[in-house]
């Protein structure tokens, strides 16, 4: 400790003024202290505060330390200069605060303000040290609060950071199951239409007499069209010449809407010598009911394929969801990696395509699983591939990989390496030493809390596995390593 301060602290002082002593006598933590030590606030300033008026605001550097006699206060912590300001605590009288400041030299972690008409006793920096020098009850005291505050402000910007990565995945969720979503109602409401247009065509084809010739080649052509595939081979130019042909068959051949049927035809391959022999067989104008007919039947099982899909894809968005934030809720499991990195990437899939990043995935088959107790493990994953993301440029790529080897420190046990590389422009050499610090971002304010890769690295220590980093401009590479659930 400093020597001024020690000094100062071996003087006599005089004895406390009545009305301060009446009060901290009356307060359960002052009243054991000494007069002594009492006396030492004799040079301590009164000062009054008006409802609703800042003591001390967030990111305050000024050395000064405040015991709260009358009134009370609140405190709120804010994210950043722009966030909203959330309230922590309500303190009542024999509070005190500023030991952050004077003892850590950091700014002050929160904005002190006066929910009342408050009185307070204001010490400067040496009057502080004064006290805190002479009194080991004092220190205790004082060093409790300090690690009190800190331990809460680390919880709350944790929650925060939580909150904020939920908000960020659920907006992303809901615009992933939107385009499903989407395309579901529009094949339904088309689905619907065609349902329609078949029973107004099936009506006009009980009155029509066909004879036995006639039906076996539209029975023939509704198999063929209900067993027939999408045509893939055909590249963009020959579709559409494919199309133009068939449309100008049809039209000679007196087929209503022609250009609208040639699409539907043309894509399971359906050309004019598969419709020839209704042509042949079935007389106008039934044969353009026929055609119309066959195209609702074609389209909507191609509709029905395209609400399949989307389902599909509603189901797999939910079960990566579920399994993202139910996997490993303090109790012992066996964890599939792959299959938990799969879910993350599938949760972050719209900002991988939002910046039209290349993403390689090599996730080794018959990986053998984590045996852990420990929550959240995903966060290993999602915070180094959210990180990834914000540094590739504008369509880059990232690099996935997973393998199995044997553990470097554990002799015959096996390690599960995970790996996740980016293109970006790296990390700066005098920032790397710090990227695993507790609040330390290099985002601008607002964007980052700097909790993520600190995250990262408490979970994989928790487990017992290690994380190591190489970056230089245009390649950064985190590789993970854990420990494998043994056979």
């Amino acid at each position: 400790m400093n020597e001024t301060f020690t000094e100062l602290a071996k003087t006599e002082t005089a004895p406390l003024r009545p009305d301060l002593l009446a009060w901290f006598r009356g307060s359960s933590f002052f009243a054991s202290l000494d007069h002594k030590t009492l006396g030492f606030l004799n040079d301590a300033e009164e000062r009054r505060f008006a409802s609703d008026e800042v003591v001390s605001p967030q990111g305050n550097t000024k050395r000064e330390f405040y015991i709260l006699l009358q009134g009370s206060v609140r405190v709120f912590y804010a994210t950043s200069e722009e966030g909203i300001a959330h309230l922590m605590a309500t303190l009542p009288p024999g509070t005190s605060f500023g030991e952050v400041q004077l003892i850590t030299g950091f700014p002050s972690t929160s904005t002190v303000r006066a929910a009342e008409d408050s009185l307070f006793l204001y010490l400067t920096e040496e009057l502080f040290w004064k006290l805190f020098n002479h009194d080991p009850t004092i220190r205790r005291e004082i060093l409790s609060n300090l690690s009190m505050r800190l331990a809460k402000l680390h919880s709350a910007t944790a929650q925060q950071e939580k909150m904020a990565s939920l908000g960020t995945m659920a907006a992303g969720l809901m615009h992933e199951l939107n385009n499903p979503g989407a395309a579901a109602r529009r094949a339904s409401t088309q689905l619907r239409d065609n349902l329609t247009r078949m029973h107004n065509l099936s009506a006009k084809w009980a009155r029509m007499q066909l004879s036995e010739e006639q039906k076996q080649c539209m029975y023939d052509l509704q198999e063929y069209a209900l067993s027939a595939r999408p045509h893939v081979t055909l590249s963009s130019l020959e579709q559409a010449d494919a199309e133009e042909t068939l449309t100008a068959w049809m039209e000679r051949a007196a087929v209503e809407d022609a250009w609208k049927l040639a699409p539907t035809f043309v894509s399971i391959n359906i050309n004019s010598d598969a419709l020839a022999c209704a042509y042949a067989t079935v007389p106008q104008p039934f044969f353009s009911d026929a055609l119309n007919w066959l195209d609702a039947m074609i389209s909507s099982m191609q509709l029905v394929g395209t609400i399949e899909e989307s389902i599909g894809r509603v189901t797999e968005l939910v079960a990566a969801v579920k399994s993202y934030a139910y996997e490993a809720r303090g109790q012992k499991q066996a964890l599939d990696v792959n299959r938990s990195i799969h879910a993350t990437l599938v949760i972050l899939g719209h900002k991988l395509r939002e910046k039209q990043i290349i993403l390689t995935k090599s996730l080794a088959p018959n990986l053998p699983n984590l045996s852990t107790d420990c929550g959240g493990l995903n966060q290993i994953w999602t915070n180094l591939l959210d990180n990834a993301i914000d540094a590739a440029p504008l369509g880059g790529r990232i690099v996935v990989r997973t393998w199995a080897e044997p553990s470097s420190h554990r002799s015959q046990h096996t390690d599960l390496c995970i790996l996740v590389c980016d293109n970006g422009s790296g990390i700066p050499p005098e920032t790397q030493p710090h990227i695993f610090d507790p609040f330390y971002t290099t985002k601008p304010a607002g964007i980052g809390t700097g909790l993520g890769l600190g995250i990262v690295h408490r979970i994989v220590e928790q487990i017992g596995g290690t994380i190591l980093f190489s970056s230089v401009p245009g390649e950064t590479e985190f590789i993970v390593r854990l420990p494998a659930m043994e056979a």
